[in-house]
Formats: structure tokens, sequence, C-alpha cells
């Protein structure tokens, strides 16, 4: 059940979806700022590689991220802005030949009883007219601001499936497995 606080809003250049999460905004957080699982969430990464002795998320750290669509796969380079745990996640995202692409965030903010928290993916797009030729030929998405909107939606529906599982009083697997997975 999709449990949007907010509509979907979309401007020139950004994108922003929101959805409440029946988790602690600490544990929604952990899942987020683990780049390394991104490919879990989100329906066109592969996840991602810390870089230069990086294990995790904090500002300054950089990552080498893995995409596909379809039978296209393209890499890009992140440096990690904001790393506040339950707070926010912010990175920028560059092209190998460090060209800007984007900035993403998450902001997360809990509810007054800190047992839910909502969680707003915001996309910020910071390609030149060069990048978004070039990207549309190596991805083969030309509206990606519709393609990403779609993908933020999955992106949530599966970062709150995770979290909620994970957060489940019943549930005794590491990591929030499904028992017996």
């Amino acid at each position: 059940m999709r449990c949007y606080r907010s509509p979907v809003t979309t401007e020139p250049d950004r994108i922003s979806v929101t959805l409440d999460i029946d988790a602690p905004a600490v544990r929604v957080y952990a899942l987020v700022a683990d780049l390394t699982r991104m490919g879990e969430f989100s329906p066109e990464s592969n996840g991602c590689t810390w870089l230069d002795g990086a294990t995790k998320a904090t500002p300054g750290a950089r990552f080498s991220g893995r995409n596909r669509r379809g039978r296209r796969r393209w890499s890009t380079l992140g440096t990690v802005l904001v790393a506040d745990p339950g707070v926010e996640l912010s990175f920028e995202i560059h092209t190998v030949a460090n060209l800007p692409v984007a900035r993403w965030t998450y902001s997360i903010a809990p509810t007054r009883d800190g047992v839910a928290c909502t969680v707003e993916e915001i996309w910020q797009d910071r390609r030149g007219p060069t990048i978004k030729v070039l990207g549309g030929l190596a991805s083969g998405v030309w509206n990606r601001s519709d393609h990403n909107r779609n993908g933020m939606i999955t992106t949530l529906e599966r970062l709150k499936l995770a979290a909620e599982r994970s957060h489940d009083p019943g549930n005794h697997e590491p990591d929030g497995a499904a028992p017996g997975a």
C-alpha cells in the first residue's frame, strides 16, 4: 500500500517523492546510507563500491556507482556531501569524466513518537546539455525526470518493505531478511 504523505512534486531540474515508513529514522537511514546495497532498492542502480579506503557514508567519502537499464550499463562517480544519521544523506553524482550529473538527497524526519518516519527522496538534475545527450545515449532514457520519478517511487517502496520487515518485532533474522530466506 502506498502511504504518500504529500504528492510527488516536480519542478524544473528537481523531483521529490515522499513516503511514510513504519520504522525508526535511524534504521531507515542505515539502509539508505549503505550505498553498497542501493541496488536492492533502486530499479536502476546495481549498487556502489567505496573508493579511496572509504567504508561508509561520511562527508567527502567517494564511491563508484554501477547502473543498468535492460542491456545498457554505465558507471558514475559519487561524493557524499551530508551524512547525518537518522536525518539526511546527500551525495553528488558525476560522470567518470567528472562532469556533474545529479544531487541525490534522502531527508528523514521521525514522527513524534520516534517509531516511524517520513522519507523524502530528492533528485536535482545538474547535467549540462552535452551530458543530457550522452546520458540519453548511454542509458536509453531521454525523459530523465519522468524516468527518475517512477524509479524514486519504486526505490522508496522497496526501502519501506526492507525497513518495516527489519523493524518487525517478530522477525529475528539478521538485516531484516525474511525468515527462511
